[in-house]
């Protein structure tokens, strides 16, 4: 009998380690939120970092920024919320600390968010970049149309569940410079895998939707991420595309083949990338196709 309460007893201390380290918070490095925020450099980074084309559903005829489409995955349905600055609908309520936690650590009002919100990428953002992001959003015209409920089964619905996710699979910290790489090829890398978070689509998930980083931007095959070209140097120059080319591509949809690319990534040129300066999209064709 003796032996069976030590095994208990030992059994509850290990499960005891196990949810508390599951279970705490996920936080990477400080951040300077003094910082005082540039609209207009915010309105760049809108567009800089998808949130059109995500959270702007122009197909149902919904305001800007208002909601997205549902985002379909395996493990339900997401729809992107209305992030204008109406306080009710919208996320004008949040503080800017707030809304740093959401972007830099995967952590809203709400209790924590999925990665089908890039904060995995967008926690390699600067910290002026966070602030000028926030001073864009609050400065929207305010939708108070709240975007339709997402649609998540048992057991992923659970918010909580996310915690043991975040612990085990999301490491938040801040981009850092590729040493002995020129400038235009850092700014290219982290756009790639920061703010335009290319790596979130072009890149295979497993089946808890995670990233396999050691295959980044050789595309996929579909299932949580959806479907996405690779993106390597070899798929690229197959392709027929040099970095002018890929920069033109970027900014107005024409492939090397006489395409024109549409669906997901026509959204994506068309309320990201063809907005962008052209130096961002010189320096992430030059990224891509670096040797």
């Amino acid at each position: 009998m003796r032996r069976w309460l030590w095994m208990v007893a030992a059994l509850a201390v290990i499960g005891g380690g196990v949810a508390v380290y599951l279970l705490k918070p996920v936080t990477g490095p400080g951040r300077d939120l003094t910082l005082v925020g540039d609209v207009t450099r915010g309105n760049y980074l809108i567009r800089l970092g998808g949130c059109v084309a995500c959270h702007t559903d122009t197909e149902a005829g919904r305001a800007f920024l208002s909601g997205g489409a549902g985002l379909v995955t395996q493990f339900g349905t997401f729809v992107p919320p209305n992030i204008t600055s109406d306080k009710a609908a919208g996320i004008g309520g949040w503080s800017l600390a707030q809304f740093n936690d959401a972007m830099s650590n995967g952590m809203g009002p709400q209790g924590h968010l999925y990665p089908v919100f890039p904060y995995e990428h967008y926690t390699l953002m600067s910290d002026q970049e966070i602030a000028d992001l926030y001073a864009a959003l609050m400065a929207t015209e305010p939708v108070s149309d709240a975007a339709p409920a997402s649609d998540i089964g048992f057991p992923f619905n659970i918010r909580l569940a996310m915690a043991g996710w975040k612990n085990l699979f999301f490491a938040p910290a801040r981009f850092e410079p590729e040493a002995g790489k020129s400038d235009t090829y850092n700014r290219g890398r982290y756009l790639a895998y920061g703010p335009a978070h290319c790596v979130a689509c072009h890149t295979p998930r497993n089946a808890l939707g995670v990233l396999d980083w050691n295959q980044a931007l050789t595309g996929s095959p579909g299932g949580v991420g959806g479907k996405a070209p690779s993106l390597t140097r070899a798929a690229l120059l197959a392709e027929g595309y040099d970095v002018e080319t890929l920069a033109q591509t970027l900014a107005d949809g024409f492939t090397p083949g006489f395409d024109v690319l549409g669906a997901a990534m026509g959204e994506v040129i068309a309320e990201g990338t063809s907005q962008w300066t052209p130096q961002d999209r010189q320096a992430i064709a030059e990224y891509l196709l670096a040797e």
